[in-house]
C-alpha cells in the first residue's frame, strides 16, 4: 500500500536534522503552544531512531482495499466479522487522524471473542480513509462532486453489496455519519457518534439552563482553543505551504492536538507512544496530505458541505470526558433521534485509540437491537 524510497526517507531525516528552531520565549510548557523541549525530543527521535520500515510493513499488512466510485478512488480497510451474520458497520475517522487510529477498535468489533465477547456480536468493519487523507486522493474539484457521506453509501451498497449497515464516527466522522443517516435512512439501521452538530436555528429564549451552560462552554473553548479551526476554515493554504515543507512544523501542528484533546492529564506519553505519533505524522508527510486534510474545514465554512438538519434513525451519543464538547441530551435531541446517551468514564477526542475497549463495548451494546 505504501512504499517509501530510501531517498524519501533520507530527505525526511535531513530536513528534521536541519530544522531551524524559533527564538525561545520566556515561557515554558504548553501555554503558548507546542512545548519546544518536547518537540525537539520527538524530532530528534524521528530523525535518528524511529524505525519507519517496521511501521510501513505493519501498515501494508492491514486488510487494505481500493475502490473506484465513478472515478473517485477510495482506500478502505475491511475486517470480516467472525460470525456469518455479522452486521456491517462503517467507521469514520476525524482530524488530525487517519485509518490507523481505528484499527484497534475495528479488530475488537470484528472479532469480539478475542477480547472476551461473543461471536454473535461481531461486525464486518469498513474503515475508509477520508478523501485527501493518507491513501484516498482528494476530490479533483470543490463543487459538483459527490460529498463524502454519499461516497460512503456507494461504497457500502454498490461496491460491497450490503443492503443495510450501521455507522460510527467522531469529530469530522461524526458529521459524515450523521449526514449519511439523514440522507439514507432506509439502508442505515442506526448510528453511533461521539459528537453532534447544533441545530441550524433555535429560539434562544427556549434554551434550558444546561443548554446555556453548554453553549457558554463551547464559546469559551472556541476562544481559547479554536484558532486552528478558524485558520483551516479561512486561510488553509497559507498554513499548508509551511507544514508541507517542514516536517517539524507539521509535527508541531498535530502533536499539540493529541495532547490538548486527549485524556492524558498533560502527559502525552500516557496515551500515545512516540511511535504512534510519529507514524501518523509520517503518513501525513509521505503522502503529502496535511494540506488536503484541511479541506473539510474550508468546505464546511464556505457552505459546500450539506448541513445536518434532522437525523431520524436511532442514534447513540457517547461523550468522553476530555473530548472537545459534551452537549446535554436535550441539545443533541434537537437534531438527532437520541435513543442512547452515555457519559464515558475516561478518554478523550481520540477515543478509538485511547479507549478502544470502552468504545467497542458501547457500540456493541447499542447495535444489538438493530441486528
Amino acid at each position: 500500500m505504501i512504499s517509501v524510497s530510501d531517498a524519501e526517507l533520507d530527505e525526511l531525516r535531513a530536513r528534521l536534522k536541519a530544522t531551524r528552531w524559533p527564538e525561545p520565549w520566556p515561557v515554558t510548557g504548553w501555554d503558548a503552544g507546542t512545548d519546544t523541549a518536547e518537540l525537539r525530543r520527538l524530532v530528534a527521535y524521528w530523525a535518528s531512531d524511529f524505525d519507519w520500515r517496521t511501521h510501513e510493513a505493519a501498515i501494508n499488512a492491514l486488510p487494505s482495499h481500493l475502490a473506484d466510485i465513478d472515478g473517485t478512488p477510495l482506500h478502505y480497510l475491511r475486517y470480516d466479522g467472525e460470525h456469518p451474520d455479522a452486521l456491517p458497520i462503517v467507521l469514520t475517522h476525524g482530524w488530525p487522524s487517519s485509518f490507523l487510529e481505528l484499527t484497534a477498535l475495528a479488530d475488537r468489533l470484528a472479532a469480539p471473542s478475542r477480547y472476551g465477547g461473543t461471536p454473535t456480536d461481531a461486525f464486518t468493519v469498513i474503515v475508509p480513509s477520508l478523501p485527501g487523507f493518507a491513501f484516498s486522493p482528494q476530490r479533483p474539484q470543490l463543487t459538483d462532486t459527490p460529498q463524502t457521506h454519499d461516497l460512503w453509501h456507494r461504497l457500502m451498497c454498490d461496491v460491497l453489496g450490503f443492503e443495510h449497515y450501521a455507522a460510527h464516527g467522531g469529530d469530522l466522522g461524526a458529521g459524515i455519519t450523521s449526514r449519511l443517516a439523514e440522507a439514507h435512512p432506509d439502508e442505515v439501521v442506526a448510528i453511533h457518534v461521539l459528537a453532534v452538530a447544533g441545530p441550524q436555528d433555535y429560539d434562544a429564549s427556549g434554551l434550558t439552563p444546561q443548554e446555556r451552560t453548554y453553549l457558554d462552554s463551547l464559546a469559551a473553548w472556541q476562544q481559547q482553543e479554536g484558532g486552528y479551526q478558524h485558520q483551516q476554515s479561512t486561510r488553509p493554504l497559507t498554513l499548508s505551504h509551511g507544514l508541507s515543507d517542514s516536517p517539524a512544523g507539521l509535527l508541531s501542528w498535530i502533536v499539540e492536538k493529541y495532547r490538548a484533546w486527549s485524556d492524558c492529564g498533560g502527559d502525552l506519553s500516557s496515551r500515545f507512544s512516540d511511535d504512534f505519533v510519529l507514524t501518523q505524522a509520517s503518513l501525513y508527510w509521505f503522502t503529502g496530505t496535511i494540506s488536503t486534510s484541511f479541506r473539510p474545514y474550508y468546505e464546511y465554512a464556505h457552505g459546500l458541505t450539506r448541513r445536518v438538519r434532522r437525523v431520524h434513525v436511532p442514534t447513540a451519543l457517547a461523550l468522553f470526558p476530555a473530548d472537545l464538547s459534551r452537549p446535554p441530551r436535550s441539545w443533541a435531541e434537537r437534531t438527532h433521534n437520541i435513543t442512547r446517551y452515555t457519559h464515558m468514564p475516561r478518554g478523550g477526542h481520540f477515543a478509538a485509540h485511547e479507549e478502544p475497549g470502552l468504545l467497542a463495548r458501547d457500540i456493541t451494546e447499542f447495535f444489538r437491537t438493530y441486528r
